[in-house]
Formats: C-alpha cells, sequence, structure tokens
C-alpha cells in the first residue's frame, strides 16, 4: 500500500465536555452536559418526560463536572499527544465557558484565555488546532429559558459566540466544524440541539426547525471565518453509518436507500450542496411534521445556498443492516442509534458492529456524492482495559480496530482516490462516555485512572496502543504492523 499523502493530519479527537472539566470554575456557566447524570440509564434519563434539566446531586452523580481535570492538565496531555506525533489534536470550545449563559453580550475574558492557552500548547508542538464550536453541549440557559435550538434566537447567539471564538483564534486555527454529529437530532435531539421531551423532542417539528436554525447558523460561522482568513477551512460534521440491506428483497433495499438519505444523507445535503434535498416532502411526511409551523425564510435559504461548508467531517464507529421483512428481527446496539444485526460481523463489548469495510464504503459513499475532502475525526473502540501486574496496558483489540480502519482509509485514499485530510481517532485520552457517563468504557491510547465511580488518582498510562500509534504516524501510515 502505497504511503498516505505527505502532510495527512494525523492525530487524535475530544470533546470539552467529557474531559476538561472544572464545570464552575473561572466564570464557566452551566451546560446541558452538566446536567446529564451518570449511569448507563443516562438517555433513558434524559428521554424521560420528567427530566427537566434539573441537576440533583443527592439522585444522580455528574461525572463531567469533574471529567478527567484536563483543565488544569492540559499542558501534560498535550504533551503526551505530542510524543505521539500528533500533526493534529481535535477538541472543542465549551460554549458556556465563552458565555455563561449564552445571551451576554460580552465573552468571558477567562475562558478565552484558556483557549488561547490550550491553541498555543499545540502550536509549540507543531500539532494543528482542528476545533468543533459545539460538541453536544450548549449553555443550560438556552436550553431551559429559551427551549433549544428550535427557538429562532439561538441562530443570533450562535453566530454572537461563533464571531467572538473565529475573531479571537482565526491567525491560529485553519480547521473548524460547527455542529458536532448534527444528524444525531433524528435519534436523539437532547445533546444536539437542547431538546427533551419537556421542551418538545417528541414533536417531530420542533427538530426540523431545529436543523434548520443550525443549518443557517452554521453559514453565518462559514462567511465569517473566510472573511477572517481565506485560508480557514469550516466543515460540518455528521455521524456516518454505512447501511445495507439485510437481504436482495427490494423492500430491504428501498428502505436502506431511505434510510441512507436520512441519516447518513440530510444534514450533509443541505449543508454542503447548499439546499434542501428533494426528498425532505418524504422526510416531513415520513416524521409528521407539521409544515404550517416551520419557519423557513427565504432569507434563510439564501444563507444556506451562499454559505455552505468547505469539507466533511464524520464519526465512523460502525455499520448497520436494514431489514423492514422480518418480524422482530435480532438488533444490535450503536452510536446514538441501533440497527438489525449483521451475522457477518462482530461487536464490541457495548454491542457495536465492527466494520472496517464500511469504512472504505463510505468514504467512497461521501466522496463520490459530495466532491469535497473529507476528514474523520471520530473512530475508536470503546473497551473495558485492564492493567498487567507490571503495570502494562496491552490493548491489542484496540489496535487491531484501529489497524483494521487504517487499512481501510488507507485503499480509499490510494485505490479509490478520496480525497482525505486527516484521521483523529475518538478519545485519544481516555474520557467520560457521552452515552453513559462511565469511565470503564475506555478509547484512549492514555490511561487516565478514574473509575465509574469519580475514584482514582487521575495519574496518565501509556497504553501498548501508544506506542503502536506512534509508529503509525512517523511511518504515514506505512508501518501498521501490531
Amino acid at each position: 500500500m502505497a504511503r498516505l499523502p505527505e502532510g495527512f493530519l494525523w492525530g487524535g479527537a475530544t470533546a470539552a465536555n467529557q474531559l476538561e472539566g472544572a464545570y464552575d470554575v473561572d466564570g464557566k456557566g452551566l451546560s446541558i452536559d452538566d446536567a446529564y447524570p451518570g449511569g448507563k440509564q443516562r438517555f433513558n434519563i434524559l428521554k424521560s418526560k420528567d427530566f427537566d434539566w434539573t441537576i440533583d446531586e443527592v439522585k444522580f452523580t455528574y461525572p463531567n463536572h469533574r471529567g478527567i481535570e484536563h483543565y488544569y492538565r492540559f499542558k501534560d496531555d498535550i504533551k503526551l499527544f505530542a510524543e505521539m506525533g500528533f500533526k493534529c489534536y481535535r477538541f472543542s470550545i465549551a460554549w458556556s465557558r465563552i458565555f455563561p449563559l449564552g445571551d451576554e453580550e460580552k465573552p468571558n475574558e477567562k475562558g478565552l484565555k484558556f483557549y488561547d492557552e490550550l491553541i498555543d500548547e499545540c502550536l509549540k508542538y507543531d500539532i494543528e488546532p482542528v476545533i468543533t464550536i459545539s460538541h453536544y453541549e450548549m449553555p443550560l440557559n438556552l436550553a431551559k429559558e429559551y427551549g433549544g435550538w428550535k427557538n429562532r434566537k439561538l441562530i443570533d447567539l450562535f453566530e454572537n459566540f461563533a464571531r467572538v471564538v473565529l475573531n479571537r483564534y482565526a491567525d491560529r486555527v485553519k480547521y473548524w466544524m460547527t455542529f458536532n454529529e448534527i444528524n444525531s437530532a433524528f435519534h436523539f435531539p437532547a445533546m444536539s440541539q437542547g431538546l427533551i421531551p419537556a421542551n418538545g423532542s417528541n414533536d417531530y417539528t420542533n427538530i426540523f426547525q431545529a436543523f434548520n436554525n443550525q443549518f443557517v447558523a452554521s453559514s453565518k460561522a462559514v462567511k465569517i471565518a473566510h472573511e477572517l482568513n481565506k485560508d480557514i477551512k469550516v466543515g460540518c460534521m455528521i455521524i456516518y453509518a454505512t447501511s445495507y440491506g439485510i437481504d436482495s428483497d427490494p423492500q430491504n433495499q428501498l428502505a436502506t436507500m431511505q434510510n441512507q438519505q436520512m441519516f447518513n444523507f440530510f444534514c450533509a445535503d443541505v449543508q454542503v450542496r447548499g439546499k434542501y434535498p428533494s426528498y425532505t416532502k418524504r422526510l416531513y411526511r415520513d416524521f409528521k411534521v407539521d409544515e404550517s409551523r416551520l419557519d423557513i425564510s427565504k432569507e434563510d435559504l439564501k444563507w444556506i445556498s451562499d454559505y455552505p461548508v468547505d469539507y466533511i467531517g464524520f464519526s465512523y464507529y460502525m455499520s448497520n443492516a436494514v431489514d423492514v421483512t422480518t418480524v422482530d428481527p435480532e438488533k444490535t446496539g450503536g452510536n446514538m442509534l441501533g440497527g438489525v444485526k449483521n451475522p457477518f460481523l462482530e461487536e464490541s463489548e457495548w454491542g457495536w458492529q465492527i466494520d472496517p469495510t464500511g469504512l472504505r464504503i463510505g468514504l467512497n459513499e461521501l466522496y463520490d456524492r459530495y466532491q469535497v475532502p473529507l476528514f474523520v475525526v471520530e473512530n475508536g473502540l470503546g473497551a473495558k482495559d485492564q492493567i498487567e501486574k507490571d503495570g502494562s496496558i496491552n490493548d491489542d483489540y484496540r489496535i487491531s480496530y484501529l489497524k483494521k480502519h487504517i487499512e481501510a482509509i488507507e485503499a480509499a485514499v490510494n485505490e479509490d482516490g478520496v480525497d482525505l485530510i486527516g484521521y483523529t481517532p475518538w478519545g485519544c485520552i481516555d474520557l467520560v462516555s457521552a452515552s453513559t457517563g462511565e469511565m470503564s468504557k475506555r478509547y484512549g491510547f492514555i490511561y487516565v485512572d478514574l473509575d465509574d465511580e469519580g475514584n482514582g488518582t487521575l495519574e496518565r498510562k501509556k497504553k501498548k496502543s501508544f506506542y503502536w500509534y506512534k509508529k503509525v504516524i512517523e511511518s504515514n501510515g506505512d508501518d501498521l504492523t501490531e
């Protein structure tokens, strides 16, 4: 296999709300993520009609409040990333660290200063910052008092936030993304849109209104960025789960196509192509959207048309299968979405189907459809790691997973001609799980001594995969030997 292009961005990815901690320090306000309780019932609680964003520390634990204390330890963590040879580091800015309530006119200078220092620390080691402006958190006030992203007022509030951070960091940061996994709202709008049953998540009219508001807000961020620096690249960011019809029955093939359009393509169609796709009407019908209540103006459509994104960032963890012809088919878990069990695939400890070939297929599907650069900004294996008596952590299962996915990437680039910017595996350092608040679901090359109950020293330890990934980066993907 030929070497990947010179300048390929090898790195890793995290999110502010899952590792920073310091949730009420230096002027930071509460975010929706600060109200997520820990434990395996996290998603069920957020979907409950009784949940109202109240923080109840008697009833629940809140592991995101502490994270892994990256806020205090970021210099040591970035030094470890540099030791691995990272060319880039994808992280996010906590909106409520910059605007504690989300609707202030002036930003919190202490929050801005923290990201100044974080960015400068990356650049000290020639690590390119890749910033997600909004990654599954928003100021809690905007969800409670404004009703989340279904409220058009959030367009202007996000524009103000984006303008502040882009103005501050445009001279040092080339790659940006607006909303993390924006399409996740089809299945779980709490994290990406701030919508729960108490403020309208059970009505898809609200979800599609929120999508539109985010599309417009994203376009405004693109305009700001391009006016500041013509070399800045702003991407959208989606979950991508390659879909297969379970068999050759035309009904399953049709359902697979429609599932692809809805989940994998809808948000990217709008944000890359600059217009709503032709199948939007069908989605409105399928999701029982009341079009008379949608507020989508001609001005909105012009914003979307005039300022599309420059590239597509996406997460890929798994594929799914589609079966509409079998009564009660066997199901499997996944990243915000499940699917029908594919008999040809193995699963992770959390039931996510492992499919490296699906990544190559997905890269081809996205590049063929859009013809813009792609960026794999999340990919990885959540697993329970064991510390051996000698202190080593032999995560060969993670190395095997990543090796196969990198091989799929190299085939897509070298054999299929896909234009790929880089690869940032998720959770390059162990952090709090988004879906459950657990620490035991680990993704990192670096182990963090912290358990699900919040006990531990927070000491960082290099796993076997740390040294393996260092070798991969040094060889630009040529040496994948385990």
